[in-house]
């Protein structure tokens, strides 16, 4: 039996969509999402080990509060570590990607690099097909329709980009693999390149360092225990951190608060 491809959150009054199909293009998930009860959007950014696309369908533009200054974007990218920000919204009904660094660096068409620390307008990556596509979705009424429509962009973009180091590919699949517990004389080791050449290129291409990397790898591991509402003595044990308050810094470093404020987030 074809398992329903919607899910709706009735408590919260959010419809959350997602394709019938998985994405032709590995390390790529798209959803949709309507706020059906018009309760508003008041969401922390949270680093993740994903790159973050948003288009916004509906009349309101979201607003994004940011270290940098406030801006009002119809849609946007958050990097890897998008730093103290917090996205705001009368009503939303919005298209979202989530990209690995891998497929990111070929789809966004700027260095990783680029993005770390920020949250940005995605018409500064994509120019004039930004409002295109962002037309196009908001013309479609079906998700099915919009997702297949995503698809065939994101294809159309990869077909013709860069692809990362298949070095870089393996130094990160491996980082994800190990949950975050690697030493990057290892990494190196296991691609054939010295620690000083892993780090230049593996820099250039992720955005961040192998050992930052995984220290973002191993901390949105630690963030899913908190909000399954572990404490935090047990989640730093089970997420390979020396003790409890080698985690509380990692916390503080990622997300700019503490283990406990951050699993009510």
């Amino acid at each position: 039996m074809d398992p329903a491809p919607y899910e709706t959150d009735r408590l919260r009054g959010w419809e959350v969509a997602c394709p019938r199909r998985p994405s032709p293009l590995d390390g790529v998930a798209v959803a949709g999402f309507r706020d059906r009860a018009a309760a508003g959007l008041d969401l922390r950014v949270i680093p993740q080990p994903v790159v973050t696309v948003v288009v916004e369908l509906g009349d309101d533009a979201l607003a994004v509060d940011h270290p940098g200054g406030n801006r009002s974007l119809r849609s946007l990218a958050a990097g890897l570590t998008p730093g103290a920000a917090r996205i705001r919204a009368r009503r939303v009904e919005c298209v979202e990607v989530q990209m690995s660094p891998v497929s990111a660096y070929s789809l966004l068409g700027v260095s990783l690099r680029e993005l770390d620390g920020g949250v940005f307008g995605l018409a500064e990556l994509w120019g004039r097909q930004e409002p295109r596509l962002r037309e196009q979705l908001t013309g479609m009424g079906e998700w099915e329709d919009r997702f297949a429509l995503v698809a065939d962009f994101l294809a159309r973009r990869h077909a013709s980009a860069p692809s990362m180091d298949p070095e870089v590919v393996a130094s990160w699949e491996h980082i994800v693999a190990r949950r975050g517990l690697v030493r990057v004389g290892d990494l190196a080791a296991s691609c054939g390149w010295s620690r000083k050449r892993l780090w230049s290129r593996f820099t250039a291409q992720v955005g961040l360092t192998p050992k930052r990397a995984a220290m973002l790898v191993r901390f949105d591991r630690a963030v899913r225990g908190l909000s399954a509402g572990r404490g935090p003595a047990e989640v730093a044990a089970v997420c390979g951190y020396v003790d409890q308050s080698h985690l509380h810094r990692d916390v503080l470093a990622f997300a700019g608060c503490t283990p406990g404020a951050l699993a009510l987030a």
